[in-house]
């Protein structure tokens, strides 16, 4: 009984004397519940269980996301499994054996035997690797998948376990192996990386590579897809998908010739008859068929309106199968020329929550990760509404009645006109246009004096340095400029009367490393886009984010847990104070820290997960919570963030 006292003295000492945390009444916290909800569906294939039944299985995204499996005959659901913690999966391989692997897009590796109702968590494909891209299957029960951050291919063996194919990265200075394809005859595999392209071959035995991707063709981001196909005389054939170009590349596996270049054609999946004198596809939503050894301009339009195929399959009975990624399991018999369409019944789940904002109607608007879409929640009422028809919104602001929306990809920006009803098909929001290499606008700032916004840009993959972008409300037109600082991109911006406060970082886009080592502070002059000053408030902080002007008449911001506060008329830093301990940087940093100025003279913001306080006059720091992402405030103080798929709110 004394050892059981002691040790609740002892927890109880813990909680109520941890440095830095605050006791708060837990009443303080409401959580709203999911906002945002999508049935997109990724990883798909066609596969039989061990009673020769046929299925079609698919992930649908969310969190967790979903493994489902389809009877191909009755189209009735199967299989409807949670993934762990993974919030979805890129593509899933049958092997030899039977089992199915998916390869989770949070690193870790999934196996389920078809027709069972069991998944199992094989963990870590490797250390160090937290995505997991395509994956093929190999001989004798193995089956390889492609890697990020560090450019790898992975082997797993049911009784080996998992293995480093290339002995280390497949190119140095890259970070996705992005996708994967296995050649039987040869035993050879075939890796696509980005985001400078290459096409690696590699033999699994001794790890040795070889580039084959011609010079021409390196100015490419990615090479995005591989499919092998089974050609007429051993002339099988390796599909090349390359992006930012969507070009498709034909070569020739016997005679390692380059035989093809074909335009618009779709690489999540194709499939060739066992015959090798055909290869189904789908290009601008058609079923086309045509003969690989000639040219695909003499392709076979089978059917329009089609969709675009996730999956394909050549049946038991000669019919080609398809799952479309509006999941609709198409069938076309090539003896009748027609074709079924059926839409399987996928349920929606909750997505995570990629950007918040305040709106001018009094809302908190939130935009949805990776599967798009925005959403508005009433404090008032408790109303929710989904408005569906934006991709991935990074970041809001508005002037007025109408809100701005920087979407990617491919830098997009929109506005929408609170006082008319949502209807993105009627052009409210309206498409103001997008900047060519400019890929996210995270940082935004409205200059109402001026009749202006400034957003601030994250460049596309594999290039450093971002833009300010301007848009005048008066003659509504975007002008894209330079950043202020060479090679890095816009994190963090801030009306400072006279000029724009501009806090920078050192990454770009994904799938290239920094070439400059700390982040700066920058003035810039949204009339003449020129660049006033530049100074660095944080030695070494990749990031400077949440700049917000603080109850002194300073501007604050953070970088890399360091609070800094900055005098705009003077110029110059007036002070930084360490908080917490940051991680340490690995791919990239686009936003980090939000604060906010609350009407009970502190501050408060969020960073690495915490919700926290600052006292402006003693700048002591107390966490309030150690799980919450971005920060809004409502016009009653009440303080709005997310954790996950949830909206959560905290009232000081």
């Amino acid at each position: 009984m004394k050892s059981l006292l002691k040790l609740a003295v002892g927890i109880i000492c813990l909680i109520n004397c941890s440095s830095g945390f605050s006791q708060v009444d837990t009443a303080q916290f409401k959580n709203h519940g999911p906002q945002l909800f999508a049935s997109m569906i990724q990883g798909s294939a066609f596969v039989e269980d061990k009673n020769g039944s046929e299925l079609i299985y698919t992930v649908v995204r969310g969190e967790p996301a979903h493994l489902l499996a389809y009877d191909l005959d009755t189209k009735s659901l199967q299989v409807d499994l949670p993934l762990g913690e993974a919030d979805g999966v890129w593509d899933m391989a049958q092997s030899s054996d039977g089992t199915l692997y998916i390869p989770g897009a949070d690193g870790t590796m999934f196996s389920h035997v078809p027709g069972t109702q069991e998944v199992k968590d094989l963990g870590t494909a490797l250390e160090g690797e937290t995505y997991l891209w395509n994956m093929t299957a190999g001989k004798d029960g193995e089956v390889f998948g492609a890697t990020y951050p560090g450019c790898r291919v992975f082997r797993y063996h049911p009784v080996e376990g998992f293995s480093d194919v290339g002995k280390g990265p497949l190119v140095a200075s890259e970070n996705y192996v992005r996708s994967i394809a296995y050649y039987p005859k040869t035993e050879m595999i075939y890796a696509g990386v980005g985001s400078r392209a290459h096409l690696i071959e590699i033999n699994p035995k001794t790890g040795e590579k070889r580039e084959l991707l011609p010079e021409k063709y390196k100015n490419y981001e990615f090479v995005y897809g591989l499919e092998v196909v089974p050609g007429i005389d051993g002339n099988d054939r390796l599909f090349i998908l390359l992006t930012n170009g969507s070009v498709t590349l034909v070569y020739n596996l016997k005679t390692g010739e380059f035989e093809q270049e074909i335009e618009k054609m779709d690489m999540r999946s194709i499939v060739g008859l066992p015959g090798g004198d055909g290869v189904f596809y789908t290009s601008g939503s058609s079923l086309k068929r045509f003969d690989p050894a000639y040219s695909e301009s003499s392709s076979e339009v089978l059917g329009e309106e089609v969709g675009t195929a996730n999956a394909f399959k050549v049946g038991k009975d000669g019919s080609i199968y398809l799952l479309t990624s509006r999941a609709n399991l198409v069938k076309y018999d090539p003896n009748t020329g027609q074709i079924e369409k059926t839409k399987l019944k996928i349920s929606r789940q909750p997505i995570p929550i990629q950007s918040l904002l305040y709106g001018p109607d009094g809302k908190i608007w939130s935009g949805g990760y990776l599967a798009g879409g925005n959403a508005t929640f009433d404090p008032m009422t408790g109303a929710h509404a989904f408005l569906p028809g934006l991709d991935q919104t990074e970041g809001m602001s508005f002037q007025g009645d109408r809100i701005f929306f920087g979407v990617y990809p491919k830098g997009k920006f929109y506005v929408y006109d609170t006082k008319s009803p949502w209807d993105p098909k009627q052009g409210n929001p309206e498409k103001l246009g997008q900047i060519p290499d400019q890929s996210r606008a995270f940082a935004h700032v409205s200059l109402p004096a001026k009749n202006k916004m400034v957003f601030g840009m994250i460049p596309e993959y594999g290039k450093l340095g971002g833009a300010l972008v301007t848009f005048d409300l008066i003659s509504n037109q975007l002008h894209s400029h330079n950043s202020p600082v060479e090679s890095q991109a816009i994190a963090g911006l801030c009306d400072a009367g006279e000029y724009l406060l501009v806090g920078t970082t050192i990454s770009g886009g994904l799938g290239v490393k920094p070439t400059t080592e700390e982040a700066v502070l920058a003035g810039w002059d949204p009339e003449t886009g020129e660049t006033l000053f530049q100074l660095v408030p944080v030695p070494g902080a990749s990031a400077l984010t949440g700049l917000i002007k603080g109850p002194d008449g300073n501007i604050w911001g953070m970088g890399d847990g360091t609070l800094f506060r900055f005098d705009p008329i003077q110029k110059k830093v007036v002070d930084t104070h360490r908080l917490y301990d940051f991680p340490e940087f690995k791919s990239h940093i686009w936003r980090s820290a939000f604060l906010v100025l609350h009407p009970d003279g502190n501050i408060y913001g969020t960073d690495n997960k915490m919700l926290f306080r600052i006292d402006p006059l003693t700048l002591s720091f107390t966490e309030l919570s150690n799980e919450a992402g971005l920060l809004v405030m409502d016009k009653a103080g009440t303080l709005f963030f997310r954790r996950g798929t949830d909206l959560w709110s905290f009232r000081p």
